[in-house]
């Protein structure tokens, strides 16, 4: 879940669930995050996927804003992306939370320029827009 501050710094809460029999990872989400699903001001996307060496797969929601913003919150360090060594080797040797959350931040900032639905229910919060413009979100 993220939020973003008056100094435009992002802020996060993290938590993992697995979906139960019969529940998709988009109503998971949702479920861990409060969000429902007919909520027209709050993003709940998938924004990356990775393969743990264990042989698990870890998908990726950004909930923004927050729907609790009164929770505590982690600021984000500079929003800093994981990248692999070389171009044909994208994986990264290691993924740290920060790395996902600035993955994340970068991927709303996509779809708020691409995509009108996002567009919109992020529009509605006068902090998120401005955070997410390139001059604005911090590198």
């Amino acid at each position: 879940m993220l939020r973003v501050g008056t100094d435009n710094r992002w802020s996060y809460r993290h938590a993992m669930t697995r979906p139960w029999p019969g529940e998709s990872p988009d109503e998971a989400a949702r479920r861990l995050s409060g969000v429902a699903a007919a909520d027209p001001d709050t993003v709940v996307h998938s924004t990356s996927w990775r393969y743990e060496p264990d042989g698990g797969i870890v998908l990726t929601y950004a909930v923004c804003p927050d729907p609790s913003p009164s929770l505590p919150a982690i600021e984000a360090p500079v929003l800093e992306i994981a990248r692999g060594e070389a171009p044909a080797t994208p994986s990264p040797e290691r993924v740290a939370l920060a790395n996902v959350v600035a993955h994340a931040v970068r991927h709303l900032a996509f779809l708020m320029a691409e995509d009108p639905v996002v567009a919109r229910a992020l529009s509605r919060h006068p902090l998120i827009g401005p955070a997410l413009e390139p001059a604005g979100a911090p590198a």
